[in-house]
């Protein structure tokens, strides 16, 4: 399993006092870019080759409030990819004390940057998603 660490910032709050519901997913893109430039995929290689990711959808299942001065981990699962690997499905699980603190499911691509359309990504890529951790239900698609 890959995670991420992160202290909840008195500017992660809402007027509730508790975390924002827009932060969740800027923990998750913390998490995933993290993981990525950590397995050597970074914005220098992206800009090299031309490509980066992009979202479809984000989603967020809230279950337990996060509150200032608390430590979260933020994990980071790939739930399936299509064969060619150029679409691509995550999962995050946000924990506090062990208890999940809301679950974020992602769909995204690879685009070519220069094209303005979709791509298959460079070997490099390939090699990192082969590394990543696996959901449970891990599957990889036709699309």
């Amino acid at each position: 399993m890959y995670s991420k660490k992160l202290d909840i910032r008195w500017a992660d709050l809402d007027p509730n006092f508790h975390v924002l519901h827009s932060k969740y997913y800027d923990f998750g893109a913390y998490c995933r870019m993290a993981f990525l430039t950590e397995q050597g995929l970074t914005s220098a290689l992206m800009q090299q080759y031309h490509f980066g990711p992009i979202i479809f959808r984000e989603e967020c299942f809230f279950k337990r409030e996060i509150s200032f001065g608390e430590e979260i981990s933020i994990s980071l699962a790939v739930k399936s990819h299509s064969a060619d690997y150029s679409r691509w499905s995550m999962e995050h699980e946000i924990t506090k004390g062990g208890i999940v603190a809301a679950t974020i499911n992602i769909d995204g691509a690879w685009i070519d940057t220069i094209k303005r359309k979709l791509t298959v990504p460079p070997p490099e890529v390939i090699h990192i998603f082969d590394s990543a951790p696996r959901s449970a239900a891990f599957t990889i698609t036709d699309k």
